[in-house]
C-alpha cells in the first residue's frame, strides 16, 4: 500500500494533469476578470465553508490582492453567453465577493462536467477541506452520474480503492449519525467502527453514547465489538431454549396422546393442546384428572 507522501504526491500530480491535459484547451490567463460573470460551480462537493475563515481570507484579498487565479470554464447553456462555472478556487470566490473585488485573476479551461467534479474534488481533497461524507457522496457521483469504478475514481483522485469503497460506505449510516460527521461530532474513524454493527437502532444509540461520553474511535469500536459479542450470546442462549423446548413439546405429545406446542410470550408463555372433536376433549380433561 502507498504511503500517504506518495498518493498526496500522485494527487498533485492529478490536479496538473488535469489542469494542463492536452484533452482540456486552455483559453490562458486572464488578470482583472469581471466576478459577476462567474457562478459556483455545480459540482462543488464541500457543502460548508466555516465564516470566520472565509473572513480571514477576505481580510488577506483586500490587503494583498488575490494570489492564486481562479480556475473557471464557459457555460454554454446558459442564456446569458458570458457567464462562466467556477471550477476550483471556492474560497477564494466567495472570500473576493466579501471583500467587494469586482475583478480576479483568473484561468480559463474547457472542461466537460465530469471534469469540473473532478477538479473541484481534488483541489478539496489536497487542501483537507472536505468532510468525509462531502467525499462520499462526490464519489458516489462520479460513480452513479459518469459510470466510473472504485478503481478508476482512486486513480483519478490519488487514493487507494480500498479508501474509496470504505467512503462510499458511511452513506449508509443512519441520518442522525451522518450529521454527527458532518458536524465533527464524530470522525471517520467513529463511523467506520459503528458500521459493525447490523442493525440501524443499536448503530444509533451506540452513536449518541460516543457523542455523549465523547469516546475515542477505539473506545467505539471496544463498545462494538461488546455489543455483538452480547447479541451473539443472546442469539445462543435462545436457540438453546427452542431445542428445550422442543423436547418438551414432544414429551407432553407423547404423554398426552395430543399434539402439545409451548408459545413464549414476551412475559412467560402458554401451552397449547390441539384436539379435533368434544370427544377428544373429554379424553383431554380424563387424562388431565387422571394426572
Amino acid at each position: 500500500m502507498a504511503s500517504d507522501n506518495q498518493q498526496a504526491n500522485r494527487l498533485g500530480k492529478g490536479l496538473s494533469a488535469l489542469i494542463s491535459s492536452g484533452s482540456i484547451d486552455s483559453t490562458g490567463y486572464q488578470e482583472h476578470f469581471s466576478i459577476n460573470k462567474i457562478v459556483p460551480n455545480p459540482y462543488q462537493p464541500r457543502m460548508n465553508i466555516d465564516p470566520d475563515e472565509l473572513i480571514e481570507i477576505a481580510d488577506s484579498i483586500r490587503e494583498h490582492g488575490v494570489i492564486q487565479p481562479l480556475l473557471i470554464t464557459k457555460d454554454n447553456e446558459a442564456k446569458d453567453k458570458d457567464q462562466y462555472y467556477l471550477i476550483a478556487g471556492e474560497r477564494r470566490f466567495r472570500a473576493s465577493q466579501l471583500a467587494g473585488k469586482d475583478t480576479v485573476p483568473v484561468v480559463i479551461k474547457d472542461i466537460s462536467p465530469q471534469e469540473m467534479l473532478e477538479l473541484a474534488l481534488i483541489e478539496n481533497i489536497q487542501r483537507q477541506d472536505l468532510n468525509p461524507l462531502e467525499e462520499a457522496l462526490a464519489f458516489k457521483q462520479l460513480a452513479d452520474e459518469f459510470g466510473l469504478t472504485h478503481s478508476e475514481i482512486a486513480k483519478k483522485v490519488g487514493l487507494n480503492r480500498v479508501t474509496i469503497t470504505n467512503k462510499l460506505r458511511l452513506l449508509a449510516l443512519p441520518d442522525s449519525v451522518k450529521e454527527y460527521v458532518m458536524n465533527n461530532q464524530l470522525t471517520e474513524g467513529h463511523a467506520r467502527a459503528l458500521l459493525g454493527l447490523s442493525d440501524e437502532s443499536s448503530l444509533t444509540a451506540t452513536a449518541n453514547i460516543a457523542v455523549k461520553r465523547n469516546l475515542s474511535v477505539r473506545e467505539t469500536e471496544t463498545l462494538v465489538r461488546k455489543i455483538n459479542y452480547s447479541k451473539q450470546s443472546s442469539k445462543s442462549k435462545i436457540e438453546e431454549l427452542s431445542k428445550a423446548e422442543k423436547r418438551i413439546e414432544e414429551s407432553l405429545s407423547k404423554n398426552l396422546g395430543y399434539d402439545v406446542s409451548i408459545k413464549k410470550l414476551s412475559s412467560g408463555g402458554k401451552i397449547v393442546i390441539k384436539f379435533d372433536s368434544d370427544k377428544d376433549l373429554d379424553g383431554l380433561v380424563k387424562k388431565l384428572q387422571d394426572n
